[in-house]
């Protein structure tokens, strides 16, 4: 009886070993969840008249938070933007809708802009990372997932592709 006791948590250990294993290889080197959305283009900024407007979310816009409007990415989300330049980057939480000029990914807002330090410029050349895991609820982790395997594929085996705007 000892001998079985004893080979039943060794084998329930190493199936814990090897689970923790396959849960880390979840992740990439970077600790962002492989099933992130990677979109890479120009980002503009944008405020003042819209300052105090309502958002698509409802929320009323304030240039002094970190929001940013996309096309695509689902509301409520939250994203990493990093300007490919400088390698500065800031957390935002998508609000709105837009950019409406052709060939930009992102609108954000001035707060925003001004820690990616393109203030001066007015628009940059950004990386967004959302990560399905860093995601405010359920809901809005589940639409970022569903982003993530339009992009990488649909699950195809094509791999993992970066959506970049022309």
């Amino acid at each position: 009886m000892r001998t079985y006791v004893v080979s039943f948590v060794t084998a329930l250990g190493l199936s814990g070993a090897l689970l923790g294993t396959a849960i880390a290889q979840e992740k990439s080197s970077d600790g962002k969840s492989d099933d992130s959305v990677v979109i890479e283009g120009e980002a503009s900024f944008y405020g003042g008249k819209f300052n105090g407007r309502k958002t698509a979310n409802g929320e009323k816009f304030d240039e002094k938070k970190l929001t940013a409007a996309s096309k695509e990415l689902p509301l409520g989300s939250t994203a990493t933007v990093t300007h490919e330049e400088t390698g500065k980057s800031v957390d935002v939480k998508i609000n709105d809708r837009g950019p409406y000029v052709e060939g930009r990914v992102l609108d954000l807002s001035k707060a925003a802009a001004k820690k990616l330090d393109m203030i001066d410029d007015g628009t940059a050349p950004v990386k967004i990372e959302v990560d399905p895991d860093n995601q405010p609820n359920d809901k809005v982790r589940e639409k970022v997932e569903d982003l993530a395997e339009k992009q990488n594929g649909g699950g195809d085996g094509k791999g993992k592709e970066t959506a970049k705007a022309d």
